[in-house]
């Protein structure tokens, strides 16, 4: 008796549909969930008028209503408007916090890597000086001695950030600089900082702002951490963080409202820029 080969058995896949299958799926759907809360931060304002930081206290703890949607706080304020406006300051704060970081370090990192010796020497011996200190620990001692707000959380932020892109855009430039075509750049004249600026940069910016997406989901944790103990935005400015510690005192008496909101938040816009830069990863990164 001779046994048949069995027939290999069919999978069923689901087709994604053109575009997804075209375009990155993570990509996608970080950009989605992120503009649609950004979207709501910047129009919430428009229909949400309620003054975030007026008190009324014969309001506190005051349930959902039309007036309310949310309820209010324990000083009366209504929480919907605080969560709208502290989520602009913080994603503002975050996102700036960024930028002068990104610019530095890829300036930075760009002539270190390109000259070498005695630039790169004193440039990432600076940068080991500052990451020789634990990041949380030097920003908290950063702002302690500016003193609260967002200037000093930017300036704090600003000052200790540039050192990973310098390191980043450091490595990438010690590759490219041994490139054919940087060579013929040099051979045809072109100048130093001609090459730098339109042939060196260029090409070590993408690395920099795969970074930068997780660069700011440390910023906002930054922030909110510093403003949950008391460091951070001056009240009564609406705060995510502010929020959360407010709303920690009073865990225990079921008003979980206050800390429920601002923390959903924080994790979904973290979720949604892990996600942006898992897929700029995906289309960023070198083909080999």
């Amino acid at each position: 008796m001779s046994a048949e080969p069995l027939a290999p058995q069919a999978r069923f896949t689901m087709p994604l549909p053109a575009f997804l299958r075209r375009h990155n799926l993570q990509l996608w759907i970080g950009l989605v969930i992120l503009g649609v809360i950004v979207a709501i931060l910047a129009i919430g304002p428009l229909f949400v008028t309620a003054d975030p930081n007026r008190q009324d206290l014969l309001n506190a703890f005051g349930p959902s209503s039309l007036a309310h949607p949310l309820g209010t706080d324990q000083l009366g304020r209504d929480i919907l408007s605080r969560f709208l406006n502290g989520g602009r300051i913080d994603l503002m704060v975050a996102v700036i916090a960024v930028i002068v970081p990104f610019i530095v370090g890829t300036i930075l990192g760009s002539l270190a890597g390109y000259f070498g010796r005695w630039v790169d020497v004193v440039i990432m011996r600076l940068a080991d000086i500052v990451s020789a200190f634990p990041f949380y620990v030097l920003v908290i001692v950063l702002v302690f001695v500016m003193g609260n707000g967002m200037a000093s959380i930017f300036v704090a932020i600003s000052l200790v950030s540039w050192v990973a892109y310098a390191r980043i855009v450091r490595g990438e430039v010690l590759v490219l600089r041994e490139e054919e075509f940087i060579s013929a750049c040099r051979t045809s004249g072109l100048s130093t900082p001609r090459i730098l600026t339109r042939h060196v940069i260029p090409n070590t910016v993408s690395q920099g702002i795969i970074y930068g997406m997780s660069d700011i989901v440390l910023n906002i944790g930054v922030v909110v951490t510093l403003s949950f103990f008391g460091m951070g935005i001056v009240p009564p400015t609406a705060d995510w963080g502010q929020m959360m510690n407010d709303g920690q005192q009073y865990m225990g008496t079921g008003h979980y409202g206050l800390i429920l909101w601002p923390g959903f938040a924080v994790v979904l816009v973290s979720l949604a820029l892990a996600l942006i830069g898992d897929g700029l990863t995906n289309i960023l990164k070198p083909k080999k």
